[in-house]
């Protein structure tokens, strides 16, 4: 061997080694990278609860009654004596979330079958773009929509006092909520091997039994992820309720009453409550009671899909 052909094997080595040293270093790089954002995104859930906590714990040891926090419902902040119950609150937000869940899920669930397993080709890209844009309308343009278009029509529609009301913000909640349980949904049901389908078509299966005896406990654990998630948004969900339930501290009896829910509080008084004070440190109490809300609810989702997973692995 010549030594030119001695010295192209060697430069040929010494790259070979600089790459596989670059590619290590590369490789380690995006791992850590991966790692960090990992990592970061528990670290700023834990940073903003950590924040709100220390914000609104102090008042729990010095100055409020949590029986009469969570008892009563005479919230009167700038009252003197000041009156902090949240029980009216949290039936409001329960009650616009319940009623905003019975709109939405099926509707949502409807809409996600169709798009999955009915529409065509050209209409499926349609509904998914159209349902992208309703997903990326802010809040503000839905309170707007439910106070210049429901408002009214409720009031003809029923003979109500008042068009802003519990029924008001349970149909906008669910028109918010309709494309995250869409979106979330489809994924779900067109993740279901065509496998499934080919065999309930063999067995002699129309399309709705297709659906609602392969697709739907096939795809359970993805539409149960598209229901929560909807639920959460709803709970979540401030401005558009702001506008829409009424702002009126009161106990629904019917979904033609006016209600204050937590979120649209906090919004509305924080603003104008003096850092530090008795009352700002309760609104952030009310959004460690908003912390737990959610955790409760990923916790007995979490549960639950955990039950449909040991089903099947009997």
């Amino acid at each position: 061997m010549s030594s030119a052909s001695i010295s192209a094997v060697g430069t040929a080595k010494r790259r070979r080694k600089k790459s596989g040293r670059f590619a290590k270093a590369s490789e380690f790089a995006i791992e850590t990278l991966i790692r960090v954002s990992g990592w970061s995104a528990i670290l700023f859930v834990f940073s903003i609860f950590a924040f709100v906590f220390i914000e609104g714990a102090p008042v729990l040891a010095e100055k409020l009654d949590l029986g009469q926090f969570f008892g009563s419902k005479y919230w009167q902040p700038t009252e003197e004596p000041p009156s902090f119950g949240i029980f009216a609150l949290i039936i409001g937000t329960l009650s616009v979330t319940a009623l905003s869940t019975l709109i939405a899920v099926p509707l949502g669930l409807g809409a996600a079958v169709y798009v999955s397993e009915f529409a065509n080709g050209r209409t499926r890209e349609g509904l998914k773009i159209v349902i992208e844009l309703l997903a990326a309308i802010p809040s503000v343009v839905w309170g707007f929509a439910a106070y210049v278009v429901l408002n009214p029509l409720i009031v003809w529609a029923f003979d109500a006092r008042v068009g802003i009301n519990v029924l008001n913000g349970g149909i906008i909640l669910a028109l918010m909520s309709v494309p995250v349980i869409v979106s979330v949904g489809e994924d779900a049901l067109r993740a279901v091997p065509d496998s499934y389908r080919e065999a309930a078509l063999a067995l002699g299966a129309s399309r709705w039994e297709i659906v609602y005896r392969v697709l739907f406990p096939a795809a359970k654990n993805g539409l149960l992820a598209a229901v929560l998630l909807g639920v959460g948004r709803a709970i979540g969900e401030t401005m558009a309720v702001l506008m829409a339930t009424g702002h009126a501290v009161n106990i629904p009896t019917s979904v033609l009453d006016p209600v204050r829910t937590l979120t649209a509080t906090i919004a509305a008084e924080l603003g104008e409550a003096m850092t530090g004070g008795t009352h700002y440190q309760v609104l952030f109490l009310i959004g460690i009671v908003l912390f737990v809300i959610t955790f409760l609810v990923n916790l007995i989702s979490d549960l639950v899909v955990r039950g449909i997973r040991l089903e099947k692995n009997e």
